[in-house]
């Protein structure tokens, strides 16, 4: 699987999980260079508390585009060390 916006690749891997039809891809995979810390942070009432970041390719910012849960909640560990994408990032 393959994340891209703005024709850079964010996060490439064969070890995606799939979790309410988000690939969520190792934090490993992503491309560092192309993210920036985000202020923002919402809740899931089974995942928990989420973080995010902004995406930036070429000068252009694709606001909270990426989201990971520092410390998901028993059940959820499945998305632990993981990063998703969404706002115009496709995944393929």
């Amino acid at each position: 699987m393959k994340a891209v916006w703005n024709g850079a690749v964010l996060a490439e891997s064969d070890d995606t999980v799939v979790v309410e039809g988000n690939h969520y891809f190792p934090a490993s995979a992503l491309k560092r260079e192309h993210v920036q810390p985000s202020a923002k942070h919402t809740t899931c009432g089974w995942k928990g508390v989420a973080s995010y970041y902004d995406v930036v390719v070429d000068g252009k910012t694709n606001s909270d585009a990426c989201w990971y849960y520092p410390t998901p909640m028993k059940g959820a560990e499945a998305v632990k060390d993981r990063v998703a994408f969404w706002r115009g990032v496709e995944v393929s």
